[in-house]
Protein backbone atom coordinates (compact mmCIF):
# COMPACT_ATOMS: atom_id res chain seq x y z
CA UNK A 1 0.00 0.00 0.00
CA UNK A 2 1.29 3.48 -0.89
CA UNK A 3 1.82 5.97 1.91
CA UNK A 4 -0.45 9.03 1.64
CA UNK A 5 1.16 12.37 0.91
CA UNK A 6 2.06 14.48 3.93
CA UNK A 7 1.37 18.21 3.57
CA UNK A 8 1.77 21.16 5.88
CA UNK A 9 1.67 24.91 5.21
CA UNK A 10 2.54 28.11 7.00
CA UNK A 11 1.75 31.74 6.18
CA UNK A 12 3.81 34.10 8.32
CA UNK A 13 5.34 37.54 8.62
CA UNK A 14 8.93 37.95 7.49
CA UNK A 15 10.32 38.35 11.01
CA UNK A 16 12.87 36.34 13.02
CA UNK A 17 10.15 34.92 15.32
CA UNK A 18 8.70 33.09 12.31
CA UNK A 19 11.72 30.76 12.34
CA UNK A 20 10.29 29.17 15.51
CA UNK A 21 7.01 28.58 13.68
CA UNK A 22 8.95 26.81 10.92
CA UNK A 23 10.63 24.51 13.45
CA UNK A 24 7.20 23.70 14.91
CA UNK A 25 5.75 23.07 11.45
CA UNK A 26 8.60 20.71 10.57
CA UNK A 27 8.26 18.83 13.86
CA UNK A 28 4.61 18.04 13.21
CA UNK A 29 5.22 17.25 9.55
CA UNK A 30 7.92 14.66 10.26
CA UNK A 31 5.35 12.68 12.26
CA UNK A 32 3.33 12.31 9.03
CA UNK A 33 6.20 11.80 6.59
CA UNK A 34 7.20 8.33 7.67
CA UNK A 35 10.69 6.96 7.88
CA UNK A 36 13.64 8.93 6.56
CA UNK A 37 17.29 8.54 7.46
CA UNK A 38 18.64 10.94 10.10
CA UNK A 39 21.05 12.37 7.50
CA UNK A 40 18.19 13.06 5.06
CA UNK A 41 16.15 14.73 7.78
CA UNK A 42 19.08 16.82 8.99
CA UNK A 43 19.97 17.96 5.46
CA UNK A 44 16.39 18.84 4.58
CA UNK A 45 15.78 20.75 7.82
CA UNK A 46 19.06 22.61 7.43
CA UNK A 47 18.16 23.67 3.90
CA UNK A 48 14.68 24.82 4.97
CA UNK A 49 16.00 26.86 7.89
CA UNK A 50 18.82 28.39 5.85
CA UNK A 51 16.47 29.57 3.09
CA UNK A 52 14.02 30.87 5.72
CA UNK A 53 16.87 32.71 7.42
CA UNK A 54 17.86 34.31 4.13
CA UNK A 55 14.29 35.40 3.48
CA UNK A 56 14.07 36.96 6.94
CA UNK A 57 17.47 38.63 6.65
CA UNK A 58 17.35 39.88 3.08
CA UNK A 59 13.76 40.40 1.97
CA UNK A 60 12.34 42.71 4.61
CA UNK A 61 13.04 45.97 2.82
CA UNK A 62 11.43 49.04 4.31
CA UNK A 63 8.16 47.35 5.18
CA UNK A 64 7.64 45.11 8.18
CA UNK A 65 4.46 43.85 6.53
CA UNK A 66 6.16 41.42 4.19
CA UNK A 67 4.93 37.82 4.25
CA UNK A 68 6.06 34.41 3.17
CA UNK A 69 4.43 31.03 2.78
CA UNK A 70 6.07 27.66 3.26
CA UNK A 71 4.50 24.53 1.80
CA UNK A 72 5.91 21.15 2.82
CA UNK A 73 5.10 18.05 0.80
CA UNK A 74 6.25 14.45 1.09
CA UNK A 75 5.32 11.31 -0.77
CA UNK A 76 7.06 7.98 -1.23
CA UNK A 77 9.61 9.45 -3.66
CA UNK A 78 10.49 12.91 -2.39
CA UNK A 79 10.45 15.66 0.21
CA UNK A 80 9.70 19.17 -1.06
CA UNK A 81 9.66 22.59 0.58
CA UNK A 82 8.41 25.61 -1.36
CA UNK A 83 8.80 29.15 -0.07
CA UNK A 84 7.04 32.12 -1.62
CA UNK A 85 7.82 35.62 -0.40
CA UNK A 86 7.05 39.15 -1.48
CA UNK A 87 10.56 40.51 -1.03
CA UNK A 88 12.73 42.07 -3.67
CA UNK A 89 14.37 39.55 -5.99
CA UNK A 90 17.75 38.45 -4.65
CA UNK A 91 20.79 39.24 -6.73
CA UNK A 92 22.37 35.82 -6.95
CA UNK A 93 23.52 33.08 -9.24
CA UNK A 94 22.78 29.70 -7.67
CA UNK A 95 25.37 28.06 -9.92
CA UNK A 96 28.14 30.15 -8.36
CA UNK A 97 27.21 29.59 -4.70
CA UNK A 98 30.15 28.39 -2.62
CA UNK A 99 30.89 27.90 1.05
CA UNK A 100 32.22 31.09 2.61
CA UNK A 101 35.77 31.18 3.93
CA UNK A 102 36.27 30.57 7.64
CA UNK A 103 37.02 34.25 8.31
CA UNK A 104 33.82 35.47 6.63
CA UNK A 105 30.93 36.14 9.02
CA UNK A 106 28.13 35.27 6.60
CA UNK A 107 27.53 33.69 3.22
CA UNK A 108 27.09 30.04 4.15
CA UNK A 109 23.29 29.75 4.01
CA UNK A 110 22.81 28.96 0.33
CA UNK A 111 25.83 26.66 0.27
CA UNK A 112 24.43 24.75 3.27
CA UNK A 113 21.02 24.57 1.59
CA UNK A 114 22.61 23.22 -1.59
CA UNK A 115 24.53 20.63 0.41
CA UNK A 116 21.45 19.55 2.40
CA UNK A 117 19.09 18.65 -0.45
CA UNK A 118 19.28 17.24 -3.97
CA UNK A 119 17.97 20.37 -5.67
CA UNK A 120 17.59 24.06 -4.84
CA UNK A 121 15.67 26.13 -7.35
CA UNK A 122 14.89 29.84 -7.38
CA UNK A 123 12.55 31.63 -9.72
CA UNK A 124 10.57 34.83 -9.81
CA UNK A 125 6.80 34.44 -10.28
CA UNK A 126 5.25 37.86 -10.83
CA UNK A 127 6.14 39.87 -7.73
CA UNK A 128 7.02 36.78 -5.64
CA UNK A 129 10.27 34.95 -5.01
CA UNK A 130 9.80 31.17 -5.19
CA UNK A 131 12.34 28.84 -3.62
CA UNK A 132 11.90 25.09 -4.08
CA UNK A 133 13.98 22.55 -2.15
CA UNK A 134 13.74 18.89 -3.05
CA UNK A 135 15.27 15.70 -1.70
CA UNK A 136 14.68 12.30 -3.21
CA UNK A 137 13.84 9.69 -0.59
CA UNK A 138 16.11 6.69 -0.30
Amino acid sequence: MTEPAARRSLDAAVVPASLDAIFDLLAGWWDEVGEVTPMTRFGFETAVIEIAGNIVEHSRGESDERRFTLDLFADAQRLVATFRDDGDPPLLDLASVRMADADEESGRGLALANAGVDDVDFRRDGDRNVWTLETRRE
